[in-house]
């Protein structure tokens, strides 16, 4: 399912626009982005759980050259599903 597909699919469900329903889809994404960037957890109870999570430095292979390489430290996005929705996807 693509963006448009699930606008579509959410304007049916919610019986609204497909304009509002883009509108809510993309306030919602934003929303988590901004708060996953400030460090903050967005926890939506029977869904899942959006957050940061700090990468640690690590040593690398170049795969064309087999050089070793240095990876920095960073910070990356995780999603972990709630028991309810894996419950719901076995």
């Amino acid at each position: 399912m693509n963006k448009t597909e699930l606008i579509a699919a959410l304007a049916e469900k919610a019986e609204v626009s497909k304009k509002d329903a883009e509108k809510v889809l993309n306030a919602f994404v934003e929303t988590v982005q901004d708060a996953v960037k400030a460090d903050d957890k967005v926890q939506l109870v029977g869904f899942g759980t959006f957050e940061s999570k700090a990468r640690a430095a690590r040593e690398g292979k170049n795969p064309q050259t087999g050089e070793k390489i240095k990876i920095a430290a960073c910070k990356v996005p995780a999603f972990k599903a709630g028991k309810a929705f894996k419950d719901l996807v076995k």
